[in-house]
């Protein structure tokens, strides 16, 4: 069977535009549709190259704004082709409309105990319904954050994929009783995980397959990678903001031409590695012995000089 490849993008009200106080239509131009490389964009170019992708998306907002700024992103997205399945950030739930957070509030999912949590995911699921979703089969706990108490709710509430395991950010918050390094699918309590495609540091470490955080040459030297030793899937992290700078008001050349060149060989491979929907992916094979891709020093060395470029020219004020 070949390698199936989930481009996933996670599409949520961001808390750094919130927290100032601005109201949910001023955070969603900033952080779902920033400087014209938004939710839209992605969209659109997802199109112009045939390819599919799953868009996880957060309700827990609706906490404090109402269902209507995920209805607009559910409907962009559902419009668009493509899928939505369910994003959480529990911090939303300990806020209010002006950005004032409580003293306890929590912003990772696995501070919370089991019951806590099993409750915050149902109730993000109804939103995510309520807003025109249809009934999600996968997850992503906003910051990777999952502990193997998020798995147990998950297989109670019939929720069938967590896509949340990433080695790099373990082991916290991404916290599952998993090895680092697990690259392949595998059941866990109940939920069939499918962790974040990640590669070697030069160091030992790892580095996951988010368009910031690689280049596009290590993303396509781990599509490689993926092809050459067999793996079921390669998944690859976006955000609706990720390809503006940080304030949302301009494009960050350097991670917009990654995921523009992303989705070009993605096209152009397509054959050999369909772009797939969660809901459409067939048996996968549990428990493969997969390695992520090895580091390069040259590929490093280009993505750290890329880095150096961003923070020092796309992210400074016009």
């Amino acid at each position: 069977m070949a390698t199936r490849v989930l481009l996933t993008i996670d599409t949520e009200l961001t808390w750094r535009h919130h927290a100032p106080g601005k109201g949910w239509e001023r955070n969603y131009a900033l952080s779902v549709e920033p400087a014209r490389v938004g939710l839209s964009y992605q969209l659109a170019k997802l199109r112009s190259c045939g390819l599919n992708a799953c868009f996880f998306v957060d309700p827990m907002p609706a906490a404090i704004f109402g269902i209507a700024p995920v209805e607009r992103m559910v409907k962009t997205i559902l419009d668009a082709g493509q899928e939505v399945q369910l994003h959480l950030h529990p911090m939303w739930t300990d806020t209010d409309a002006g950005g004032n957070a409580s003293d306890d509030t929590v912003f990772e999912l696995i501070d919370h105990g089991f019951e806590r949590q099993k409750a915050l995911i149902e109730q993000a699921r109804n939103w995510l319904v309520a807003a025109g979703a249809p009934d999600p089969i996968a997850f992503r706990s906003g910051s990777y954050a999952v502990d193997d108490d998020t798995m147990r709710a998950l297989a109670q509430l019939g929720i069938r994929y967590d896509a949340s395991h990433n080695g790099c950010e373990g082991p916290w918050p991404s916290a599952l009783s998993l090895p680092l390094d697990q690259v392949a699918p595998v059941e866990h309590h109940g939920v069939i995980e499918l962790p974040v495609s990640q590669m070697r540091t030069q160091s030992g470490g790892l580095r996951h397959m988010q368009i910031c955080a690689v280049s596009l040459g290590e993303m396509a030297a781990g599509l490689d990678h993926a092809v050459a030793n067999d793996h079921p899937l390669f998944m690859a992290v976006g955000h609706s903001f990720e390809l503006a700078s940080r304030d949302g008001k301009r494009a960050n050349a350097i991670v917009k031409r990654r995921f523009d060149g992303l989705c070009e060989i993605l096209a152009a491979r397509s054959g050999e590695i369909p772009t797939s929907h969660l809901a459409d992916l067939p048996e996968l094979r549990l428990d493969m012995e997969t390695e992520p891709a090895p580091a390069s020093l040259i590929q490093t060395g280009r993505r750290m000089a890329e880095q150096l470029w961003s923070n020092l020219i796309a992210e400074r004020a016009a």
